[in-house]
C-alpha cells in the first residue's frame, strides 16, 4: 500500500472495510435466510449459515488500520468477532464463505464455521470462541518468533471484556518480560455481549493496566480507519524496532446485537442512532471527498465489493458439503495422544 495519510492508502483502505461490511451484511443475511440481494434466489429451505454469526459491522476500521500495516509472513490471533480481521489480513473472502456455509471447500473443510477461521497461508493462526483465549496464543506464537530469531511479529486483537480476564494480565505480563514482538490491539465497543463493559471495569481501563505493566499505548478513535493506520504504523514500527510489545485501546461500537439473530433490543435506540452517525465508512468516505475523490470513484468501490461478495456467496451455495466419511478426520485422537 501507498505511504500512511496519502489519498490512494486511504482509498485501499475504504475499499477493504467496504468489502468487510458488504460480507458482513450478506453472511447475516444467510444466517436468516434471506440472501436474494445477493442474486440467490430466495426459498424455504433453512438458513445457508446453521447457527448465529458474531458480525463486526461497525468495526471495520480497527482490523483494517491495523491489517495495513502488518506483512503476510506477520501472524495475527482473533476473537469470536473475527471475520473482519482475518480479511484485513489477506484471506480469500470465497473460502471464508465457504467455511460459513459449513462447505468442504472452507478453510477448515466447513468444520470449524464462523468461530474457528484461520489460514496459516497469510499468518492468521485462528478465531477463538473463548474470550481472551487469543492473547496467550499470540504471546506463545510471538515468543516462537523471538526464539527462532524471525523479523516478524504478532497482532494480537481482543475486546473490552477480555481485559476483564485473566488471560490479559498474564499475556501482557509475559510478552513484558521477554519483550516480545506482539501488538496488543484492544477492539473496545464498550459492550461485553449484552452488559455494558464500563459498569464492570475498574480503574481507569485497558491502557492503565498496560501502563501499569511498562507497556507504552495508544488510544485512538477506533472508528476513523486514518487514525487508526497512522497509530499502529508508529507502533508496529516501533515493535519491529526490538522495542518490545505495545497496546493499540481502539474506542469503536458494534451496530449490531451480540450475534446476528439479535436484535439488540437491550441497547438504547437513540445511543445506536448517534453510534452509527460515526460510521467508518461515513468518516471514510467523506475525507475521500474533502481530498478530491468523487462520489462516481466510491459508489464503483461500493459495487466492487457487492460484486466480490454476490460471487462468494453463488460459490459457496454451489460448494459440495463434506463427505460423511471425513468426519472422524482432522480431530485429536485424545487416547493415543496423536494428531489425525
Amino acid at each position: 500500500m501507498e505511504s500512511v495519510g496519502s489519498t490512494s492508502r486511504l482509498l485501499n483502505l475504504y475499499s477493504e472495510m467496504r468489502r468487510i461490511r458488504a460480507f458482513e451484511d450478506a453472511a447475516e443475511e444467510a444466517s436468516k435466510g434471506g440472501v436474494a440481494a445477493w442474486g440467490l434466489a430466495a426459498s424455504d429451505k433453512p438458513a445457508l449459515v446453521r447457527g448465529p454469526l458474531h458480525l463486526s459491522t461497525g468495526q471495520e476500521a480497527v482490523a483494517v488500520g491495523v491489517c495495513a500495516n502488518l506483512e503476510r509472513a506477520d501472524l495475527l490471533t482473533s476473537t469470536h468477532r473475527g471475520h473482519g480481521h482475518t480479511l484485513a489480513k489477506g484471506a480469500d473472502v470465497t473460502r471464508m464463505m465457504c467455511e460459513l456455509f459449513g462447505r468442504s471447500t472452507g478453510f477448515n473443510k466447513g468444520k470449524g464455521g464462523s468461530m474457528h477461521i484461520a489460514d496459516f497461508s497469510v499468518g492468521m493462526l485462528g478465531a477463538n470462541g473463548v474470550v481472551a483465549a487469543g492473547i496467550p496464543i499470540a504471546t506463545g506464537a510471538a515468543h516462537a518468533l523471538k526464539i527462532r530469531k524471525l523479523p516478524n511479529i504478532v497482532a494480537c486483537f481482543f475486546g473490552d471484556g477480555g481485559a476483564n480476564r485473566g488471560p490479559f494480565l498474564e499475556g501482557l505480563n509475559w510478552a513484558q518480560v521477554y519483550q516480545l514482538p506482539v501488538l496488543f490491539v484492544c477492539e473496545d465497543n464498550r459492550i461485553s455481549a449484552t452488559t455494558p463493559t464500563a459498569p464492570m471495569t475498574a480503574g481507569d481501563g485497558v491502557s492503565a493496566r498496560a501502563a501499569a505493566l511498562g507497556i507504552a499505548s495508544i488510544k485512538v478513535d477506533g472508528n476513523d480507519v486514518a487514525a487508526v493506520d497512522q497509530a499502529a504504523c508508529g507502533l508496529v514500527k516501533e515493535i519491529r524496532a526490538g522495542g518490545g510489545p505495545r497496546l493499540l485501546h481502539a474506542i469503536t461500537y458494534r451496530f449490531k446485537g451480540h450475534v446476528s439473530v439479535d436484535p439488540g433490543t437491550y441497547r438504547d435506540a437513540a445511543e445506536v442512532a448517534a453510534a452509527k452517525l460515526r460510521d467508518p465508512l461515513l468518516i471514510s468516505s467523506a475525507a475521500l471527498r474533502e481530498r478530491g475523490v468523487t462520489d462516481k470513484e466510491i459508489a464503483q468501490i461500493d459495487h466492487d465489493a457487492a460484486e466480490e461478495i454476490a460471487a462468494a456467496l453463488r460459490d459457496a451455495a454451489n460448494a459440495p458439503w463434506p463427505l460423511v466419511t471425513e468426519a472422524y478426520e482432522d480431530i485429536m485422537n485424545t487416547g493415543a495422544g496423536v494428531w489425525k
